[in-house]
C-alpha cells in the first residue's frame, strides 16, 4: 500500500499533536515553516523552511510532492494557506475566500450581521480612518467600556478593555500595531461568562464536539487562565449554541475541518458570538481536552478530513477535563505543576519558563497542568 503524504502548515509547538498523530497513523509528513522555533522540524519526514503565508511557494512544493491532504491546527495565520493549496490541488479543504473571511474579524462580523448571527456591535478602524468623521460618528452608538482588538490576531494579543475616552487612542493604536494589516476592531463590551465551542465539518455538514467554560484574567487583556469541559450550561443552552454555531459556519462558508467559536453569555441570557476560527482551538482545547472529555480523537479527525477519509464522530466518554495555566497571577500552581505525577487526576504538566510574568497575552504564560476526572478538578 502506498504511504499517503500529508502537508502540515506550521512547525511550532501548536502543531506537535498534529505531527505526532500523523506519524502515528503512518503518514509521510511534509512540514512548512520558518526554521526558527520549528520544534516539529526533527519529527517530520520532510521540512521546508518556507513562511506559512507564502501560498505560491508552498503550493509549488506540494504539487511536486503530490500530497494527498493538507491541514493545520490552532493557527489562524496558517488556515488561509491550507485552503489555498487545497483548492488549487482539488483536495478537501475550506474555500479560500471563506478562510480569509474567517481570519479577519471585520469581514467575519459583516457576514454574521448579514446572516442574523448574534454578535456585538462593532466598527473597523485603520490608521487612515482613526480620526475620520465616519469613525467619530460611528462611535456615538457605543458606550464605555469598549473592547479594542487587532482584526487578524489571536491569543489575546493586542486586546484592551477601554474604560474612557483617555484610553481610546492608545488602545486602538496598540491593536493596529499588533495587526498584520494594521486594522483594529472596536466593539461593544459584553459582560458575561465566556465559553468556546468545538466543531468538525466535512463537505458542509457540521458536527458539534464540545463546549468549554473559560476563566480569564478579565480586564484589560482577558488572557485565558483555565479551560474546563464540558461547560456547566444547560442542555437547552448547548442546543441553542450549537445551532448558532452552525449558522455562523454557514455564514462564513466554512465547510471542512475543525472550527473554534468563542461566545459571551450575559446574566440576562443574551448570547453573542465573538468570533469563530476555521481551525481547532488552541490552549490544548482541541488537541487534548476534547479527547479526554468525549473520547473522540479530534486531531485524527482533522487529518481524516484532509485526506477525504472522515467518518462521523463517535463520543465514547462522558468525562470532565481541563487545563490550568501558570503565570504571576496563578503562581500558587507552581508546586502543583512540578509535582503533577503525584495526583492521578493530572494527565500531564509542564513548566515552560521559570520566570512568572503578569500576562498580557497567552505567550506570557509559563506552564500548564491538564486533568481528567469524573468532575471538574480544582488545582
Amino acid at each position: 500500500m502506498q504511504i499517503k503524504k500529508l502537508a502540515v502548515i506550521g512547525a511550532s509547538y501548536l502543531q506537535l499533536p498534529l505531527v505526532k498523530k500523523a506519524k502515528e497513523m503512518g503518514l509521510d509528513v511534509h512540514c512548512f515553516a520558518w526554521a526558527e522555533g520549528a520544534v516539529c522540524k526533527d519529527l517530520v519526514d520532510y521540512f521546508y523552511p518556507i513562511s506559512i503565508i507564502e501560498n505560491e511557494e508552498i503550493l509549488k512544493v506540494c504539487q511536486e510532492v503530490g500530497i494527498d491532504g493538507i491541514c493545520t491546527i490552532a493557527s489562524d495565520v496558517a488556515a488561509p494557506t491550507v485552503a489555498y493549496v487545497a483548492n488549487k490541488m482539488n483536495l478537501v479543504g475550506n474555500d479560500y475566500e471563506a478562510s480569509v473571511k474567517a481570519n479577519n474579524k471585520y469581514q467575519m462580523r459583516e457576514a454574521f450581521m448579514k446572516a442574523g448571527v448574534p454578535c456585538p456591535k462593532y466598527i473597523m478602524v485603520t490608521p487612515e480612518t482613526l480620526h475620520s468623521p465616519e469613525v467619530i460618528e460611528g462611535l456615538r452608538e457605543f458606550q464605555y467600556p469598549m473592547i479594542s482588538k487587532p482584526s487578524d490576531r489571536s491569543g489575546s494579543l493586542g486586546v484592551t478593555k477601554i474604560m474612557d475616552s483617555s484610553e481610546f487612542y492608545p488602545a486602538v493604536e496598540l491593536a493596529m500595531e499588533k495587526s498584520f494589516k494594521h486594522q483594529a476592531m472596536v466593539e461593544e463590551f459584553i459582560e458575561g461568562r465566556e465559553i468556546s465551542v468545538e466543531f468538525i465539518s466535512y463537505n458542509g455538514v457540521h458536527y458539534p464536539l464540545q463546549i468549554t467554560d473559560k476563566v480569564t484574567t478579565e480586564a484589560p487583556h482577558f488572557v485565558e487562565l483555565e479551560h474546563h469541559q464540558p461547560s456547566t450550561l444547560s442542555e437547552e443552552m448547548f442546543a441553542t449554541i450549537y445551532d448558532i454555531t452552525k449558522n455562523a459556519l454557514n455564514a462564513l462558508g466554512l465547510t471542512n475541518g475543525a472550527s473554534h467559536a468563542e461566545y459571551k453569555i450575559t446574566k440576562d441570557g443574551r448570547i453573542a458570538i465573538m468570533e469563530i476560527g476555521g481551525r481547532m482551538g488552541g490552549d490544548f482545547i482541541g488537541s487534548d481536552l476534547v479527547r479526554l472529555s468525549t473520547g473522540y480523537d479530534f486531531v485524527k479527525g482533522v487529518i481524516d478530513v484532509a485526506l477525504g477519509e472522515f467518518e462521523e464522530p463517535v463520543k465514547t466518554l462522558n468525562m470532565c477535563s481541563g487545563v490550568y495555566f501558570l503565570c504571576k497571577e496563578t503562581e500558587h500552581l507552581k508546586s502543583t505543576i512540578e509535582n503533577w505525577r503525584d495526583n492521578p487526576a493530572y494527565v500531564v504538566g509542564e513548566i515552560t519558563d521559570m520566570e512568572l510574568r503578569e500576562v498580557t497575552c497567552s505567550a506570557d504564560r509559563s506552564g500548564y497542568v491538564i486533568y481528567q476526572g469524573e468532575s471538574k478538578f480544582k488545582a
